[in-house]
Protein backbone atom coordinates (compact mmCIF):
# COMPACT_ATOMS: atom_id res chain seq x y z
CA UNK A 1 0.00 0.00 0.00
CA UNK A 2 1.12 3.32 -0.75
CA UNK A 3 0.55 6.43 1.41
CA UNK A 4 0.94 10.57 1.27
CA UNK A 5 -0.02 12.65 4.17
CA UNK A 6 -0.76 16.12 3.42
CA UNK A 7 -2.58 19.24 5.47
CA UNK A 8 0.73 20.31 7.21
CA UNK A 9 1.31 24.02 7.46
CA UNK A 10 1.85 27.18 10.16
CA UNK A 11 -0.71 27.92 13.14
CA UNK A 12 -0.42 29.29 16.18
CA UNK A 13 -1.10 27.55 19.15
CA UNK A 14 -4.47 26.98 20.11
CA UNK A 15 -5.51 26.85 16.46
CA UNK A 16 -6.65 23.71 14.70
CA UNK A 17 -5.60 21.87 11.70
CA UNK A 18 -6.76 18.47 9.59
CA UNK A 19 -4.04 16.44 8.35
CA UNK A 20 -5.08 13.61 5.26
CA UNK A 21 -3.18 10.19 4.54
CA UNK A 22 -4.69 9.03 0.84
CA UNK A 23 -3.61 5.54 0.53
CA UNK A 24 -3.29 3.25 -3.06
CA UNK A 25 -2.87 -0.48 -3.53
CA UNK A 26 -3.66 -3.69 -2.17
CA UNK A 27 -6.75 -3.36 0.25
CA UNK A 28 -6.67 -0.46 2.32
CA UNK A 29 -9.81 -1.58 4.82
CA UNK A 30 -7.45 -4.58 5.97
CA UNK A 31 -4.82 -2.12 7.53
CA UNK A 32 -4.63 -0.58 11.21
CA UNK A 33 -3.60 3.08 10.46
CA UNK A 34 -1.56 5.18 12.61
CA UNK A 35 0.01 8.56 12.70
CA UNK A 36 3.50 9.24 13.79
CA UNK A 37 5.09 12.38 14.64
CA UNK A 38 9.07 13.31 14.27
CA UNK A 39 10.20 16.24 15.73
CA UNK A 40 14.35 18.08 15.10
CA UNK A 41 16.83 15.77 16.80
CA UNK A 42 13.58 13.57 18.46
CA UNK A 43 12.69 9.66 17.91
CA UNK A 44 9.82 8.95 16.14
CA UNK A 45 6.93 8.79 18.12
CA UNK A 46 3.67 7.46 18.08
CA UNK A 47 0.43 9.50 18.28
CA UNK A 48 -3.25 7.85 16.99
CA UNK A 49 -4.03 4.30 15.43
CA UNK A 50 -7.47 3.24 14.21
CA UNK A 51 -8.47 -0.29 13.58
CA UNK A 52 -9.60 -1.49 10.23
CA UNK A 53 -13.00 -0.47 10.82
CA UNK A 54 -12.69 2.21 12.27
CA UNK A 55 -14.13 1.38 16.05
CA UNK A 56 -11.07 1.40 18.34
CA UNK A 57 -8.64 4.36 18.42
CA UNK A 58 -5.94 4.90 20.63
CA UNK A 59 -3.96 7.88 21.26
CA UNK A 60 -0.63 9.10 22.95
CA UNK A 61 -1.21 10.74 26.24
CA UNK A 62 -0.28 14.22 25.56
CA UNK A 63 -3.02 14.08 22.53
CA UNK A 64 -5.89 12.54 24.16
CA UNK A 65 -8.80 14.89 24.18
CA UNK A 66 -7.18 17.38 21.67
CA UNK A 67 -6.67 14.67 18.71
CA UNK A 68 -8.67 12.77 16.83
CA UNK A 69 -8.19 9.96 14.34
CA UNK A 70 -10.98 8.69 11.65
CA UNK A 71 -11.00 6.87 8.33
CA UNK A 72 -12.84 6.40 5.40
CA UNK A 73 -12.06 2.80 4.06
CA UNK A 74 -14.63 3.98 0.83
CA UNK A 75 -11.94 6.74 -0.50
CA UNK A 76 -8.82 4.89 1.42
CA UNK A 77 -8.72 7.92 3.82
CA UNK A 78 -7.62 8.59 7.51
CA UNK A 79 -7.47 12.11 8.93
CA UNK A 80 -6.29 13.13 12.09
CA UNK A 81 -8.28 16.05 13.40
CA UNK A 82 -5.66 18.42 15.84
CA UNK A 83 -7.39 20.92 17.73
CA UNK A 84 -6.22 23.15 20.71
CA UNK A 85 -2.57 22.88 19.11
CA UNK A 86 0.52 23.45 21.04
CA UNK A 87 3.84 24.48 20.54
CA UNK A 88 5.29 21.02 21.64
CA UNK A 89 3.08 19.31 18.29
CA UNK A 90 5.42 21.00 16.30
CA UNK A 91 6.91 18.01 14.16
CA UNK A 92 6.47 16.13 10.63
CA UNK A 93 3.54 14.13 10.94
CA UNK A 94 3.60 10.56 9.09
CA UNK A 95 0.80 8.31 8.82
CA UNK A 96 1.83 4.48 8.70
CA UNK A 97 -0.17 1.39 7.59
CA UNK A 98 0.49 -2.10 9.63
CA UNK A 99 -0.96 -5.53 10.47
CA UNK A 100 -0.73 -4.81 13.67
CA UNK A 101 -2.96 -4.25 17.17
CA UNK A 102 -4.52 -1.08 17.49
CA UNK A 103 -2.33 -0.14 20.28
CA UNK A 104 0.66 -0.82 18.93
CA UNK A 105 2.64 2.26 18.86
CA UNK A 106 6.53 1.15 18.04
CA UNK A 107 7.24 2.75 14.42
CA UNK A 108 9.44 -0.51 13.88
CA UNK A 109 5.83 -2.69 13.20
CA UNK A 110 4.32 -0.71 10.67
CA UNK A 111 5.02 -1.77 7.38
CA UNK A 112 4.12 0.93 5.37
CA UNK A 113 4.53 4.66 5.22
CA UNK A 114 3.99 7.87 3.55
CA UNK A 115 5.81 10.98 3.35
CA UNK A 116 5.62 13.39 6.33
CA UNK A 117 3.91 16.62 6.12
CA UNK A 118 5.54 19.50 8.42
CA UNK A 119 3.42 21.16 11.60
CA UNK A 120 4.33 23.77 13.38
CA UNK A 121 2.91 25.43 15.86
CA UNK A 122 3.65 29.47 16.60
CA UNK A 123 3.47 30.97 20.50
Amino acid sequence: VQLQAYGGGLVQAGDSLSLSCAGSGRPFSSYIMGWFRQAPGEEREFVAAISSSGASTSYRDSVKGRFTISRDNAKKMVYLQMNSLKTEDTAVYYCAAGSVVVGEYRPEKYSYWGRGTQVTVSS
